[in-house]
């Protein structure tokens, strides 16, 4: 799944290149479980901000940050629980919360994920090599920050019509910048351009997170566990994991519905895509507006045999749910309907596919049923601090927001039936499944094997245990060479 073969040349001169730079590289246990990190370090964090490009930030990659910008130390899971006057449905539903990462959304954790290995066993050459991080928004971002805090150039990728926030951010942190044609839809224009950086560039290396299993590993890992750990706090005796919703994007955070489903196993996997753009559920095409989702793909990364359903957003409905959240009339009525004040103020912790990813969940109850007896999981990437020109846009387009929208808007919310979802037979899965062909085969050159052996071979193949005690092994190896060089 990831190749730990050491280079022990090129191990040396990285941990020179880090002993220079005051670099330390946290493990997957320290992400999972921030007691583990040294004193020292944690002391250093009570002077550094959340969003700082300091490399003692690498050890802020977890769900257990303190929720404050600056100088925060360690807490709990960050996380919320969306009640029924909000969604409509019996079933309780928690959400994970990305804003507290550095750089305001979890994908910090994928990156690292995909580089740490590398650098660790001096497969990826900081002083010489630039890592380029394909996306569709936060990934390239995420990427970016991680590079600069492990001391090497970067190239960020995305498309050109994300949001504005995400290319102004990036512009003080990557070396370089590229704007692809199209919105969060247009993947393979990004694919493209990786290859003709590989055609004319010998001082790259690519991380693409629709391939790379470090983003599916730590989410299993350190998502999958952060999720386990507020079910094991609030399940009461009766209570049952229904499972998780979670949209596609890179596939990367379906892993944590793997770790779940290994510890649950009546959970259920659904993955969501955009309406629009109709992929898993129809073999469709199209764009859309739940940014940070990118599509018309498979990501090889998927596990494909392991996903029970596939429920289709509409992104309009996104849209509205996001104007309702954040603009003060719709915050004013959600509280006259029994929405808590306190989670009314905080509902700008859900960025456009968090939202996403609350109707999915809110979609997936009615599909099953369920009741107050049932939880489900799913996460918020990011928050609204990185679409705010959005609001404006819409404000623009469409004029204020009034109470009359957020009346309308609310009822909606509160009639999110069950169309467009598909409950997965054998023969769907494999179906989806086999649209990897065309990406992956054809257009980027995987092995037609391994994507036999994905679907046929599913339990060896799809086998993560003691992959990360390896890498924390590596790490902790390489972190000893650091501490040599000082």
């Amino acid at each position: 799944m990831i190749d730990l073969t050491p280079n022990p040349e090129q191990m040396a001169l990285s941990a020179s290149h880090c002993a220079d730079q005051n670099i330390l590289m946290p493990t997957f246990a320290q992400m999972k479980d921030p007691a583990k990190i040294p004193a020292a370090v944690a002391d250093e964090l009570k002077t550094i901000g959340l969003w700082d490009t300091h490399p003692r930030n690498l050890f802020r990659i977890t769900w257990k940050n303190e929720p404050v910008p600056n100088g925060g130390s360690f807490g709990g899971v960050n996380f919320i629980e969306i009640p029924r006057a909000l969604t409509g449905v019996r079933a309780r539903i928690f959400a994970l919360v990305g804003k507290w990462f550095p750089t305001g959304a979890h994908k910090v954790g994928a990156t690292y994920g995909c580089i740490a290995p590398q650098l660790a066993t001096g497969q990826f050459n900081p002083l010489n090599q630039k890592a380029v991080w394909p996306s569709t928004g936060n990934y390239c971002r995420g990427g970016a920050y991680v590079a600069s805090l492990l001391g090497c150039e970067s190239i960020a990728i995305l498309p050109a019509e994300m949001s504005s926030e995400r290319f102004e951010w990036l512009k003080t942190v990557a070396g370089e910048v590229i704007a692809t044609p199209g919105c969060e839809s247009n993947v393979k224009e990004i694919f493209d351009k990786c290859w003709e950086l590989r055609s004319t560039r010998d001082d790259i290396v690519i991380f693409n997170q629709f391939e790379e299993f470090g983003n599916h590993l730590w989410h299993y890992e350190v998502t999958g566990r952060a999720m386990h750990e507020v079910l094991q706090s609030a399940m009461g005796p009766d209570d049952r994991f229904a499972g998780v919703a979670l949209t596609s994007g890179s596939a990367g955070t379906l892993g944590a519905g793997d770790y779940l489903k290994a510890h649950y196993p009546s959970s259920l996997i659904a993955v969501s895509e955009a309406l629009q753009c109709p992929t898993l559920l129809e073999n469709g095409f199209g764009g859309h507006r739940i940014e940070g989702i990118g599509d018309k793909h498979v990501p090889w990364i998927h596990n494909v045999r392991n996903t029970d359903m596939v429920i289709a957003v509409d992104d309009e409905l996104t849209i509205r749910m996001m104007r309702l959240f954040n603009e003060p009339a719709g915050r004013d009525y959600l509280q006259e309907q029994g929405v808590p004040e306190d989670l009314v103020n905080a509902l700008d912790l859900l960025g456009i596919s968090g939202i996403g990813n609350v109707v999915s969940a809110i979609k997936m109850a009615r599909y099953y049923e369920l009741t107050e007896e049932d939880i489900l999981f799913t996460v918020l990437t990011d928050s609204m601090e990185l679409y705010t020109s959005r609001l404006r846009e819409l404000n623009e387009e469409r004029g204020a927001y009034t109470s009359s929208d957020a009346i309308r808007d609310y009822e909606a919310a509160m009639q999110i039936t069950t169309d467009y979802t598909l409950e997965l037979r054998y023969p769907d899965r494999k179906r989806v499944h086999n649209l990897k062909y065309y990406t992956w085969i054809e257009q980027q050159g995987r092995e037609l094997d391994e994507l036999n052996r994905q679907w046929y071979d599913f339990h060896r193949y799809w086998d993560r245990e003691g992959l990360a005690d390896r890498i924390d092994r590596q790490i902790e190896e390489f972190n000893a060479l650091i501490g040599e060089q000082r």
